[in-house]
C-alpha cells in the first residue's frame, strides 16, 4: 500500500505532535519488554518512528513547494518538538541496552537485512550520545533542537531575499538576445509599455545571466543573487559553534572527523587527499579554457559575465543553439520520455495514475514489474512563487514489510525549477534541464526499486552519503546518449526526432569548460571540509573562502559575493563536511557508465545496487557489478580532463 498525501498542513500540525506524544508512550512499554527480540522490539519502534518522521516530513515538504507564513509558522511550532523527540530517541540508554541485549541473544539466527538494522543500529546510538552521562545528553538535545531552528532559519532567509527581489528592464536591447520562449515568460505589460521581469528564481536568473546583453544589468542580477541570505551571517556562526561543540561532545577533534564516522571515505585526510589530486588534475585544463573565454570576449572576464560568453563561446565553437534544443524538450514530452528509456532499460511499465497531490501541475506515475505495482513517483518540476528554487528528491513513504507484516510501497517526491508552462506556451526544458530531471530521477528509482524488507536500509535509508549520489550521477549520463535521446528528443510541434548531427553537437559540447566546473566544485567541496575543521566565526568564514580561491579558484569573485550565505547543502540539507560526495559518487557513476559502453549492466546495476538499498556498503554492490574496484582516472576520462 502506498501512503496517502495529505494538504491539510494543520492537520498534520496535530496529527505530529500526537505520534511524538503517543510514541514516547509506547517506547515506555516496548523497552520493559523482558525477552526482547527482533520482532517485539527493534521492528516496533521502526513502525514508530516512521509515523512521526512521515508527518514532519510532509510539513517540511510543504513548507518546500508552498512556502507561506502559515507553513513557516507551523515549521517554527513543531521543530522544537520533533528535534526533541529525534534526540531524545537517539540517546535513550534503554533502547540502546535493547539492542545490544538481541544482539548477545539473537544475533546469530538473524538474517542479513535484521544483522545490518542491529549493527547500524548500535553505531548509531554510541554515535548520537547513548553513552553520554545526563547532562551531555541534555546539552546534546538543546544542540539538536537548536541546530534545526537555525537551519531552517539558514533557509528561510535565503527564500525570503528571492522573494523579495524583482530586476524591471524595459529596453529591448537589453534582452534581445534571450530566447523567445524565456523571454515570453518575462514580457508583461503595463500602460501600454512592455517590460520584462526577472527574479532570482533559477530558470528566470540563469536566463538573464546567460543570454542578458546589458553587462550592467548581468552584474545588478549576479550581485542579488550572490547576496542572498544576507542575514545569514550570525545564523552561520551559530551552526558552526553547535556543529564544532557537537563533535566535541563525542570526544571527536572537529566536525568534519565526527561526521566522517558516517561516511563511504575512511578518512577525512583520504577526502582532503582526493580534493587535491582533482584540483590539481583540472586546473590546468581550466586556465586555458578561461584563456580561450577571455580571448573570446576580448576584455577581462568577470564572474558575472562568465555565462554570457561561455554560451556564446559554446554556440561557436558547437554551432550550439539553446533555443533550438528547447523546442526537442518540452517538459510532459520529455517526462514521458526518460519514463520510456527506464522502461526499456529495466523491462517495467509506467503509468500515469489520479491521486491527491499538492499543486494541479504535479503529474504521478505507478511503476510496474510482471504487472504488479511497486512503487510511485510525483514529479513537482515547474518554478512557482513560494516554491524553494533547486532541485531534489524526498521520501514519500519506503518499500518495507512493518511489524504486523503488511506490505508498504515506495514513493518519492521529485521537484525541480524548469520554467513555467502557461495556457498557450509549453514549459520547454534546456538540456541541462533534462541532465536535471535523468539526475532525480536516477534517486527516485534508487529508493523505489528497493527490495530491502527492513524500512531503515529500503531504498535510499542507509546509504552513506558520500555514495549516495552515485545512482543519480549515473542515470544523468544518459542525457547524452544518442540511443536515449532518441527516445524522447522530440519537437513539441512537429513531433521530428532530434537529428543525428544535433545529437553530435550536445556530445561534442558536453565537456565544454569541464575543467574549470570541476575545479569549481572542488573549491568548493575544500571549503567544506575545511570550515568544519576548526571553528571559523564571523569574517574568518569569509576569510577562509578568499584565501581557498586565491590557492584554488583562477578567476576571483567580486569582494561583494557571499557564496556562504546561500550555501544550502551544508547549512541546511546535510551535506556538511560532505560536499566532496558528488565527486567520491561520480567516480563510481562514471566508471559504471563507462562500461556500459562496453556491456550490458542494466540487470546487474538493477540486482547489485537497486534491489540493494542500504543493505549493503557501496563498494561491495560496486565490486559485484564490474568483479573490481572503480577506478578513479574513469571521472576525469568522463570529463574530458
Amino acid at each position: 500500500m502506498f501512503k496517502k498525501f495529505n494538504n491539510d498542513i494543520k492537520a498534520l500540525k496535530v496529527e505530529l505532535l500526537k505520534n511524538i506524544k503517543d510514541n514516547l508512550k509506547e517506547i515506555d512499554n516496548l523497552v520493559n519488554i523482558k525477552n526482547k527480540t527482533y520482532d517485539n522490539f527493534i521492528h516496533p519502534l521502526s513502525d514508530l518512528h516512521d509515523k512521526v518522521n512521515f508527518s514532519f516530513g510532509m510539513i517540511a515538504h510543504q513548507d518546500s513547494v508552498n512556502n507561506s507564513d502559515l507553513t513557516q509558522k507551523i515549521i517554527d511550532e513543531v521543530l522544537p518538538s520533533f528535534s526533541k523527540y529525534q534526540t531524545s530517541i537517539s540517546y535513550d540508554t534503554r533502547i540502546h541496552n535493547g539492542y545490544k541485549y538481541i544482539k548477545k541473544k539473537y544475533y546469530k539466527i538473524l538474517d542479513d537485512e535484521q544483522k545490518k538494522i542491529l549493527d547500524n543500529g548500535i553505531f548509531n546510538f554510541r554515535i548520537s550520545g547513548a553513552d553520554l552521562g545526563d547532562d551531555d545528553k541534555k546539552r546534546l538535545e538543546f544542540i539538536n533542537e537548536k541546530l534545526s531552528k537555525l537551519e531552517n532559519e539558514y533557509s528561510q532567509n535565503v527564500i525570503d531575499d528571492i522573494k523579495k527581489y524583482v530586476m524591471i528592464i524595459d529596453n529591448y536591447e537589453d534582452v534581445r538576445e534571450i530566447p523567445k520562449n524565456d523571454l515570453k515568460s518575462a514580457k508583461f505589460e503595463k500602460n501600454g509599455k512592455t517590460y520584462y521581469k526577472f527574479t532570482l528564481a533559477p530558470p528566470s536568473y540563469e536566463s538573464y545571466i546567460t543570454y542578458g546583453s546589458n553587462r550592467a544589468k548581468r552584474e545588478e542580477i549576479y550581485k542579488a543573487y550572490c547576496t542572498r541570505g544576507h542575514k545569514n551571517t550570525k545564523v552561520i556562526d551559530g551552526i558552526l559553534a553547535l556543529r564544532d561543540e557537537k563533535a566535541k561532545l563525542f570526544h571527536f577533534q572537529d566536525y568534519a572527523s565526527y561526521t566522517n564516522a558516517f561516511k563511504d571515505a575512511k578518512s577525512v585526510a583520504i577526502v582532503e587527499n582526493f580534493l587535491e589530486k582533482l584540483s590539481l588534475k583540472s586546473r590546468k585544463g581550466a586556465r586555458k579554457e578561461l584563456k580561450e573565454l577571455k580571448k573570446f570576449a576580448k576584455y577581462d572576464v568577470q564572474s558575472y559575465d562568465v555565462a554570457y560568453y561561455s554560451e556564446r563561446l559554446r554556440a561557436k565553437n558547437f554551432d550550439i543553439d539553446e533555443e533550438y534544443f528547447q523546442n526537442y524538450f518540452e517538459k510532459t514530452a520529455t517526462l514521458r520520455g526518460v519514463l520510456d528509456f527506464l522502461e526499456k532499460s529495466f523491462s517495467i511499465k509506467i503509468k500515469k495514475t489520479n491521486t491527491e497531490v499538492w499543486n494541479d501541475k504535479v503529474d504521478v506515475f505507478d511503476f510496474y514489474k510482471n504487472n504488479k505495482v511497486f512503487g510511485r513517483m510525483y514529479f513537482d518540476l515547474e518554478s512557482r512563487k513560494g516554491k524553494k528554487d533547486g532541485t531534489w528528491m524526498d521520501i514519500f513513504g519506503t518499500s518495507c514489510i512493518d511489524g504486523d507484516k503488511n506490505t508498504h510501497l515506495a514513493s518519492a517526491l521529485i521537484t525541480c525549477s524548469f520554467p513555467v508552462s502557461s495556457k498557450n506556451s509549453p514549459s520547454l526544458l534546456k538540456h541541462s534541464d533534462v541532465e536535471t530531471l535523468l539526475h532525480e530521477t536516477g534517486h527516485g528509482i534508487h529508493h523505489i526499486f528497493s527490495k530491502v524488507k527492513q524500512r531503515d536500509i529500503s531504498g535510499v535509508n542507509g546509504v552513506k552519503w558520500d555514495v549516495v549520489e552515485f545512482p543519480s550521477q549515473f542515470l544523468e549520463q544518459f542525457a547524452y546518449d544518442k540511443d536515449t535521446l532518441k527516445i524522447f528528443a522530440k519537437h513539441y510541434k512537429t513531433s521530428q526526432i532530434l537529428k543525428d548531427k544535433d545529437i553530435d553537437k550536445l556530445i561534442k559540447a558536453k565537456n565544454f569548460q569541464s575543467a574549470m566546473e570541476l575545479l569549481k566544485q572542488c573549491e568548493l567541496s575544500i571549503f567544506d571540509i575545511k570550515l568544519h575543521k576548526r571553528l571559523y566565526q564571523g569574517n574568518q568564514v569569509q576569510e577562509l573562502l578568499v584565501n581557498i580561491r586565491k590557492k584554488y579558484s583562477i578567476l576571483t569573485p567580486p569582494k561583494y559575493n557571499r557564496f556562504q550565505n546561500s550555501f544550502f547543502h551544508i547549512f541546511s540539507e546535510g551535506y556538511s563536511a560532505g560536499y566532496y560526495g558528488y565527486q567520491w559518487s561520480e567516480v563510481l557513476s562514471a566508471d559504471l557508465y563507462l562500461e556500459s559502453k562496453k556491456q550490458n549492466i542494466w540487470d546487474k546495476y538493477l540486482r547489485n545496487v537497486l534491489y540493494q538499498g542500504g543493505s549493503k556498503n557501496m563498494g561491495e554492490l560496486f565490486f559485484n557489478i564490474l568483479g573490481r574496484e572503480p577506478r578513479y582516472e574513469a571521472l576525469l576520462e568522463l570529463r574530458g580532463v
